[in-house]
């Protein structure tokens, strides 16, 4: 699989939807996770990310305004022990709780299935990665419909262990804009990681389409610590 940019992979999609992207930094030092969400209802784009603890919550920035919060108000991030949760939805409670309860990832994932919102049955991705004793590891999954079909649920799990520095996986909702929105296909995309949590938040901002983007998390977690940097962007102020 060659190796793209993710700054150039988002900016030449002006509707990947929500996405996720892990890896390692390139001089080795973190792990490095970033979610971001897009919008194209008004809904969907009256929102912002807000910390909550170790993790972040969505939240609506005009309560006013939220028509429906039942698939946009949710804690994307999650922290568990030396395990970080990322997800496009609630199943990062289901994930956290039976972890917590020593069930796997993917045994937690399959009591999920897609998004209910017919017709685009928004694929569920999640990640988490595990960070201890100066390894780190992560897994990618997504759950999404058989090409429209909401009676039958396809579930992919991508494990990477001892990824490469300068390295990630990048992965989102939708394949590109479109009516009803196309499932994304394929396993995670392989992509650079460059510079610092600085560079990289700022690149991967002003690369998400102008209209459609919403909110940004990014962290860079040390490696050999635990210890962990965070960044949060919200187009809504």
């Amino acid at each position: 699989m060659n190796k793209i940019s993710i700054f150039d992979d988002v900016a030449g999609n002006a509707y990947p939807g929500r996405g996720i992207a892990v890896g390692k930094s390139k001089d080795g030092k973190s792990a490095v996770v970033a979610y971001f969400i897009m919008g194209r209802s008004n809904n969907s784009r009256n929102r912002i990310f807000v910390k909550d603890g170790d993790g972040i919550r969505t939240r609506a920035f005009d309560e006013s305004k939220c028509e429906d919060p039942s698939l946009i108000i949710y804690a994307p991030v999650r922290v568990l022990g030396n395990k970080t949760i990322v997800t496009n939805g609630d199943q990062t409670d289901t994930i956290y709780e039976m972890m917590d309860r020593q069930f796997t990832f993917e045994q937690a994932l399959r009591t999920r299935e897609f998004e209910p919102d017919a017709p685009n049955y928004t694929p569920r991705i999640s990640a988490v990665l595990h960070v201890e004793g100066g390894e780190f590891n992560y897994a990618i999954s997504i759950l999404k419909s058989n090409n429209g079909n909401p009676d039958s649920c396809e579930r992919y799990t991508f494990a990477y262990t001892n990824p490469s520095s300068g390295e990630g996986r990048f992965i989102h909702t939708y394949k590109c804009d479109g009516n009803p929105l196309p499932s994304y296909e394929g396993e995670p995309k392989l992509v650079e990681i460059n510079g610092s949590i600085d560079d990289f938040t700022d690149k991967l901002w002003n690369s998400l389409n102008e209209d459609n983007k919403v909110s940004l998390f990014v962290r860079y977690i040390n490696i050999a610590t635990g210890e962990f940097d965070t960044r949060i962007v919200n187009k809504n102020k």
